[in-house]
Formats: structure tokens, sequence, C-alpha cells
């Protein structure tokens, strides 16, 4: 078993359904698990040609909220499923995301094929080559093995391994402004120097709710920087700080130590969903599905963990 991962660049809704609605079919006969994530108006048109049947329909506005979610919940499907293989259309959404995001969406088309590598599954993500920018066209070339464009229909000579995209990822957020030591003068500090990490959660907690995050997400927020506090205690080199600060829309949180992570960190750390609480990276994965973002830096001045989450 191995993942089928194909981009299909197509060009208005007539050319979508052409594709789809027989490679949705064709799941169906092979009594695979058949699901749709798909925009509107795509979704309804799918709907109307195949009728609700077997399908599970799903609009991407809701599924492609949150890139290390949305991994999670493929990972569902796959496993309510079995033993069946599943047939998915996985259509992402690309509009509304920042510069940060939008990277994070690219890099996880390109996980997909490292966390499903083994997986008795399809997926078929169609792009909208007359409306999407080209700079995210681009980028479906380099994260999907099989491509349909336009005189083409195979293997695609543009991919590129995830290792090593996640290695760009990492050089464009550099280049972009994030993973920098860009933080603002007027942030606020607090040092972290002994196990007892309670003044450290009540220090989120007040910034948290000075900032208007509702009970869910401080809880959310207040965790993920005790486990990434815990961490640094455990792993990093004193002196170890936590600072914090409001940027636009986010409210920001990082914890530094003097250390550098050895291996790595890798392009992959934390990104792909560990099979137990037991295995290494649980606890960074863990801590990207509480926040909205995380950025790891690792370097000459230490290593840090930024944090952000959305007012």
């Amino acid at each position: 078993m191995a993942l089928e991962h194909r981009a299909f660049l197509y060009r208005g809704a007539d050319d979508f359904l052409s594709v789809t609605v027989p490679y949705l079919r064709a799941g169906l006969e092979r009594g695979q698990a058949v699901v749709a994530v798909a925009r509107e108006p795509n979704l309804s048109a799918l709907r109307d040609a195949l009728g609700d049947g077997e399908i599970n329909y799903v609009d991407s506005a809701g599924f492609y909220e949150h890139p290390v979610r949305t991994l999670r919940d493929y990972q569902a499907i796959m496993k309510d499923s079995a033993p069946r293989g599943v047939c998915a259309l996985a259509e992402p959404v690309w509009d509304g995301w920042d510069e940060r995001q939008t990277l994070e969406w690219i890099r996880y088309e390109s996980l997909i094929n490292v966390v499903f590598e083994d997986a008795d599954a399809s997926a078929l993500c169609p792009y909208d080559a007359e409306g999407l920018p080209p700079r995210v066209l681009a980028e479906a070339r380099r994260t999907h093995p099989l491509l349909l464009a336009p005189g083409h229909d195979g293997a695609n000579d543009a991919y590129i391994d995830p290792v090593a995209f996640g290695s760009d990822c990492d050089r464009d957020l550099r280049a972009g402004g994030g993973l920098r030591s860009d933080r603002p003068s007027d942030a606020e500090y607090l040092p972290i120097d002994g196990d007892d990490l309670h003044g450290l959660r009540s220090f989120v907690t007040v910034r948290a709710r000075a900032y208007g995050l509702d009970e869910q997400a401080e809880q959310n927020l207040v965790t993920a920087v005790n486990e990434v506090a815990a961490n640094a205690l455990q792993h990093g080199t004193p002196p170890i700080g936590l600072w914090t600060w409001r940027d636009g829309s986010d409210l920001v949180c990082e914890v530094g130590d003097h250390g550098f992570w050895r291996p790595g960190p890798g392009p992959l750390t934390g990104f792909v969903p560990p099979d137990s609480a037991l295995q290494s990276g649980f606890g960074l994965w863990t801590v990207r599905l509480l926040v909205d973002l995380m950025e790891l830096r690792a370097g000459w001045d230490g290593t840090f963990v930024r944090l952000r989450k959305h007012g």
C-alpha cells in the first residue's frame, strides 16, 4: 500500500467535474470509503452530480482551519474507515490566510506525503488554475508526487522530498520575518528559573485575559506555554525566559533558552502526528494543536519557541 497524492489544476466548473466525478465513482466501485472535501460551489455541484449515497461530503471552509488539526482529522477518517481504503477529494482553502498561514498550509500539503506514506489511500487535490495566485500553483507542483494538468497526467518532476521542502519553508519564514529574533523592545519578560511553573501559568493567564481570549483559548495557550517551558527546563540551557507581546491581532508568547537543540530541530519536528504519547515529538505536536501557529528557531543565540494565538 502506498498513498497516491495528485494535484489537479483545473480551469472552470466543467473541467473540475469532468475529473472529480469519475474519480469519486471509481473509489466507490473499488469499495473504498469516499470523502469529498471541496469548496462551494464545487461541493454542491458534486452533490448534484453524484447524489448523497455513500459519499461523505465536507465543506472545505470548516475542514481546513488549522493544518495540524486537519492532518489529525484525515487520520481519523482513515482509522474509522479501516479496513477499507480511502478515496479522498481534498480541495484546500487558500484565501483568508496571511503569509505565515499560507506557508503553513503549503507545508501541510508536503506533510501529507509523510503522514500517509504507507496508507491505502488516494488523494486528489484540486487547484483552481484560473483563480489562485501563481505562487500557490507553483507550490502545488512541488508538494505533490503526481500531477494532473493540461498536457500532463502522471509523475511530477517538480516534486520535492518533504524533508527538503520543510527546510525550504523554514528559510522562507526567516526571509519573511518569522523565526527571527524580532521581539519588540516593550515585550514583557518573565524569567523561568525553577521547576514550579505555577507563576508562569498565572503570568500567561493574566495576559490572555487582558487580551480578551475566551476561557478555552486561554486554557489552551497556558497549557501550550507550560509544555514548552517544561521542555526548556528539561533540555535547555539557562537562562530560560518567557516574553509576551501583541503583534497585530495575535497574542505572542515566546519561550527561549541559551542552548542549541541537537539534533535539529528537523523541518518535520512536531508536524507529523505521533503514534502515541510516548513517541518523540508528541509534546510539540500537542502544542501545535493548542495554538494557531508555532514557530521554532534554533541558532547561535539559543533555542526559541514562539506561540501565536489569534484574538
